[in-house]
């Protein structure tokens, strides 16, 4: 089965929209049958046969009860389409947030993912975190969505449908996933030359694996004496103006947060597994990765490039 099916549903946003795209394709189905076996009958029925003279046919010039069904059928078919949409529609859009409600604000950048928890004081890059919702209580998450630059598109398909991010205009969409383990989504709309890797993955975890990823993603980044060189030379170079690391003078949001970089499974939006291999070579050149990529190399040398590499694999 493909991470990214339509026909897996694990949301009831997705669901819902499961169940009116199989209604849709039942009935246009049954459309398509019903034309289909009319043309074969009169395919077969009025072919020309051996004993057939060259005279005109008999000639039926309409008929009022076959023009009244050709007429008032297709208008119930599409009331009736219409109606299932307009309550799928609504109830997605109008859906209830209880009190247990996760809240996320999402920031699509050229060409990555930033994800906010407001309340949880949580900001991390590429990889949503949030907890299942069990259907007897549940905890859905409402996700505000923002961008930064150009258009883009939050689309993970197993949990729910797409929504736009466009700019200087707030979007929303929701989820409450109801089985634990990761879904991929992906940028659905056009954003630049890596939109096609910009990639989406959530993680959904229960409750207390959730509560635990979000008590380390509260605390500052580790102080390591043994990479103090690398750590300078990090706070020296430009990657300050782009990045920001907790309790340091890094504070820059051009680029993803890199408090809890090694906590993250990728890197560059999903691309490469996060390895301290990958990430030495995301570093000394990011175009070998991800060409299109906005981050510059940063022109270091061997020794510093360990340096910097090396605290950067301490940030847990």
């Amino acid at each position: 089965m493909s991470p990214t099916t339509i026909f897996a549903p694990a949301s009831t946003a997705a669901a819902e929209i499961f169940g009116l795209s199989t209604l849709v394709l039942a009935v246009t189905a049954g459309i398509f049958l019903c034309v289909g076996a009319l043309l074969v009958y009169a395919i077969v029925a009025f072919r020309k046969r051996p004993n057939d003279d060259d005279s005109e046919p008999a000639q039926v010039y309409g008929s009022n009860q076959v023009e009244i069904a050709w007429t008032v059928i297709p208008i119930l078919i599409v009331v009736a389409l219409f109606l299932a949409s307009a309550r799928v529609i609504t109830g997605v859009q109008n859906a209830d947030r209880p009190a247990s409600t996760i809240e996320v604000i999402a920031i699509g950048h050229q060409f990555w993912w930033e994800y906010r928890y407001p309340a949880l004081g949580v900001v991390t890059a590429n990889e949503l975190h949030v907890p299942v919702s069990d259907p007897a209580r549940p905890t859905p998450t409402f996700i505000t969505l923002l961008s930064a630059d150009t258009d883009h598109s939050f689309w993970i398909p197993r949990l729910g449908g797409k929504t736009d991010l466009i700019p200087n205009q707030v979007n929303r969409t929701w989820i409450d996933p109801c089985e634990v383990g990761l879904y991929l989504g992906q940028c659905a709309q056009y954003c630049g030359t890596q939109h096609a890797k910009m990639l989406l993955r959530v993680y959904v975890d229960s409750r207390d694996v959730f509560d635990s990823w979000v008590r380390q993603q509260r605390e500052p980044a580790r102080q390591q004496a043994d990479v103090a060189e690398g750590k300078q030379l990090f706070l020296r170079t430009a990657c300050i103006n782009c990045h920001a690391v907790s309790g340091t003078a890094a504070t820059g949001q051009f680029g993803p947060d890199l408090t809890h970089l090694m906590s993250r499974d990728t890197i560059a939006a999903g691309i490469s597994p996060n390895t301290v291999e990958n990430l030495r070579a995301w570093i000394r050149d990011p175009e070998s990765i991800k060409p299109g990529s906005r981050m510059p190399a940063m022109k270091m040398t061997d020794h510093e490039l360990d340096s910097v590499t090396a605290y950067l694999a301490t940030l847990r």
